[in-house]
């Protein structure tokens, strides 16, 4: 079987995993949001697409489910007392040996997709980890601050600001000059099955999707589409995605956000048991939807919400 996951950080990165082991002879290819992408102390940053190696791999801080395990933060501690900031992102010095290689072969001239793959060399995630787009894109949010409303980056938005103002306007600046990296849209043609992981559906899925080409690739492959919710009982399960919902009109439900996807993109959607009221608007809306525990508490819990995915995909398909 032949599996694409479009996938955001923490989210996704904890579903692929669970995924694995429901399907462990499948083929999967992960397409990576790089919108979160920044540039921090001259280094290129990409913490979605590390997120999923890292745990995949085996080098996550499991509790905080980003960063490296065994963290230390000496550099960042000396760039503080030399007055270099930002001091609201915390990259540890295991995470900068990670940057530095990427932004050393970036300057060699090597595309992200190529410098992705000699990371993945060292990490063995298990599956074949492509960005969406070789191409600079950065989610910026609409703010106001002050009585005046200003763009910041998005990983200022969510880490130095923890969504607490709202978010007027949320844009992907540059993905609509991006184009699909090389092997994307090759690998949703070549696809069994498309999934959409619990990330979030406005920066992380919504984003890889504002890439010219991918959103038209998944619709017309002909195979099932099937996503979960990150949504329970009208709250994100992790995160703040309610704030960036929000902002492009979305209601805070497992069947708004279904909706927004829409029947001529998703096929099937799962909604966690407490919305299971939902079902019948959800299948009102073209797409056909079952109730299932969605909480990835374990990896066993993980794992069998793939499997409900992979089964209701089957049910599409027949």
């Amino acid at each position: 079987m032949r599996i694409v996951v479009l996938a955001g950080g923490i989210g996704g990165a904890r579903f692929l995993r669970g995924l694995k082991a429901a399907a462990p002879e499948a083929d999967i290819t992960v397409i990576g949001n790089t919108g979160d992408d920044i540039h921090l102390f001259g280094l290129k940053v990409c913490p979605d697409l590390d997120t999923v190696m890292y745990t995949l791999g085996g080098g996550i801080d499991e509790e905080q489910g980003w960063g490296r395990s065994e963290e230390t933060f000496q550099v960042k501690g000396e760039l503080a007392a030399y007055g270099v900031g930002p001091e609201w992102f915390g990259l540890g010095d295991r995470d900068f040996a990670t940057h530095i290689v990427r932004t050393q072969m970036l300057g060699a001239g090597y595309p992200l997709s190529a410098v992705t793959e000699a990371l993945c060399a060292r990490w063995q995630p298990g599956v074949r980890l492509l960005p969406m787009s070789d191409d600079r894109v950065e989610t910026h949010v609409a703010v106001d601050i002050d009585g005046e409303r200003r763009a910041v980056h998005f990983q200022e938005y969510w880490v130095r600001l923890r969504a607490s103002v709202d978010a007027q306007a949320v844009v992907p600046v540059g993905a609509d000059r991006a184009k699909p990296a090389p092997g994307v849209l090759e690998a949703i043609a070549e696809a069994d099955v498309v999934l959409f992981p619990p990330s979030n559906p406005v920066v992380s899925v919504g984003t890889i999707l504002a890439v010219p080409g991918i959103r038209e690739a998944i619709a017309d492959a002909g195979v099932p589409v099937v996503g979960l919710s990150p949504i329970v009982g009208d709250a994100p399960v992790r995160g703040m995605a309610d704030k960036v919902l929000a902002a492009v009109g979305v209601e805070s439900t497992a069947a708004a956000v279904a909706r927004h996807y829409g029947s001529g993109l998703l096929d099937g959607w799962l909604v966690d048991t407490v919305d299971a009221a939902s079902v019948d608007e959800v299948e009102q809306a073209g797409i056909r939807c079952r109730a299932v525990p969605l909480m990835m508490t374990d990896l066993d819990a993980t794992a069998a919400m793939a499997r409900e995915a992979l089964a209701l995909a089957e049910e599409v398909r027949g």
